[in-house]
């Protein structure tokens, strides 16, 4: 009895692929067209430079301030409609949209083209 558990669980995946592979293939409207693929590939924007964020010596901040931004990065690598979300510190929300304006990204691509993309950032400076 134990025997003939052991050799239906050891031949079952040979009896399985062997179903899978005797599957008749599909004759449906949607598969029987021929297809591209969709995407040769999707790479994200990489920050190439970043300027310094210049805080006046009048503004009480700690030492690590965050910001959250949203984005967009052009194709050409540069920054555009740049909106702070999140801020602490609202006095100096003009020195960092002016700084994060200054950055310079490597463009995402899809199919190897350079596409605009929105993102959103956390940015963190130190005083």
């Amino acid at each position: 009895m134990r025997r003939t558990f052991i050799a239906s669980v050891l031949l079952s995946p040979l009896f399985l692929s062997a179903a899978a592979l005797a599957t008749p293939p599909s004759t449906d409207a949607f598969t029987s067209t021929p297809t591209r693929p969709l995407s040769t590939g999707v790479t994200q924007a990489h920050v190439l430079y970043a300027p310094n964020v210049t805080i006046p010596a009048s503004a009480i901040v700690p030492s690590v301030t965050e910001f959250v931004l949203h984005m967009k990065v052009g194709e050409d690598g540069k920054t555009k409609n740049v909106e702070i979300i999140k801020s602490a510190y609202p006095e100096l929300d003009g020195s960092v949209a002016a700084a994060v304006r200054q950055f310079r990204f490597s463009p995402a691509t899809l199919d190897k083209q350079p596409v605009a993309t929105e993102m959103t950032v956390d940015l963190f400076v130190q005083r």
